[in-house]
């Protein structure tokens, strides 16, 4: 298979592709490099990557560039490139999230529209649901977003439907339920928390803590997004892709207190706006389809990016910097 990922140099767009070219695998890696977060740490995601002859890197804006030829060229696109986070997607910063959440898939799929043999994986999010009316949440519940972060990967979803009903195009969405793990985004809570426990900082929490999330290991996600890439008779379809493990900020912190070198100083905020008490997925759909079956405990997952996290703290020292 020759993949098309894209946003290759994010979280689980790099943990993707090492996976693809694990298994022999061609993979082009698109990605704009975004300033969501340091162009440094993304570039890092990829160093193993640029290990493989079968990895080729273009630099692209998927909202401005053109994609045909790496689309006609692929067989396989997995589409993972986004502005990410419900925090700072209101304000002046919208509309970064409407050209790289729904301009880019959007020009995407008008590419690969020519071409409707080609499976185009949407990575979706669980934000599309918002305060959810039922938990477990199964994809029949009406999605009702939070935060303008969450309507623009609703709109996204949308645009997949829409060229599957119209075209022909065999799109996948997937509601990825908070990914964690190794690399995991600088803004994200447990990246945070880690952090702040290894640096013996204090640790900030919007809320009171008993807020819980369905999270879900980096690896098993990747799992469930190249089995969306291959899976038959999933065309147009939307999946739940869940960790089984909704577990609340402050379980998640004892954890952390556990494994860090010193105490933990935790200070509460209040709560910011667009975030959700609760989530967690049923995840039914995608084990019947996607054959999903997430095998990462979540303490094991959690210490996996502790210490992912230590060790780049580490070299970050060594280096200076």
């Amino acid at each position: 298979m020759r993949a098309l990922v894209t946003g290759c140099a994010g979280f689980i767009g790099s943990h993707l592709i090492e996976s693809l070219l694990r298994d022999g695998h061609t993979v082009v890696g698109v990605d704009c490099f975004n300033d969501n977060y340091g162009r440094s740490s993304k570039l890092r995601n990829l160093e193993r990557a640029r290990d493989w002859d079968g990895f080729d890197f273009v630099p692209i804006d998927l909202s401005r560039g053109h994609v045909q030829d790496l689309v006609d060229e692929s067989d396989t696109i997995f589409h993972l490139a986004a502005e990410p986070g419900v925090r700072a997607s209101w304000g002046q910063r919208f509309d970064s999230y409407l050209r790289n959440n729904v301009l880019a898939t959007q020009h995407l799929l008008e590419a690969v529209r020519a071409d409707t043999g080609k499976r185009f994986v949407n990575a979706s999010s669980s934000s599309v649901y918002g305060q959810a009316e039922r938990l477990p949440t199964e994809e029949s519940v009406r999605p009702q977003p939070f935060s303008p972060y969450g309507m623009t990967k609703l709109a996204a979803e949308h645009l997949c439907s829409l060229y599957h009903g119209n075209y022909g195009v065999e799109t996948v969405s997937l509601r990825y339920f908070t990914v964690f793990g190794p690399r995991q985004r600088p803004d994200m809570a447990f990246h945070l928390f880690c952090r702040a426990a290894l640096l013996g900082e204090p640790v900030t929490v919007y809320g009171d803590g008993t807020q819980t999330r369905d999270f879900s290991f980096v690896a098993d996600v990747v799992a469930a997004t190249r089995a969306a890439g291959a899976a038959a008779n999933v065309a147009g379809g939307v999946y739940n892709i869940g960790g089984g493990s909704q577990i609340s900020l402050n379980e998640a912190l004892a954890l952390i207190a556990e494994m860090a070198p010193r105490t933990l100083e935790v200070h509460h905020l209040v709560t910011q706006d667009g975030d959700v008490k609760h989530t967690a997925a049923d995840t039914t759909r995608a084990a019947r389809d996607l054959d999903f079956a997430p095998d990462t405990p979540f303490e094991e997952g959690l210490c996996m990016e502790f210490e992912w996290l230590a060790d780049a703290i580490g070299s970050a020292k060594a280096r200076g910097k």
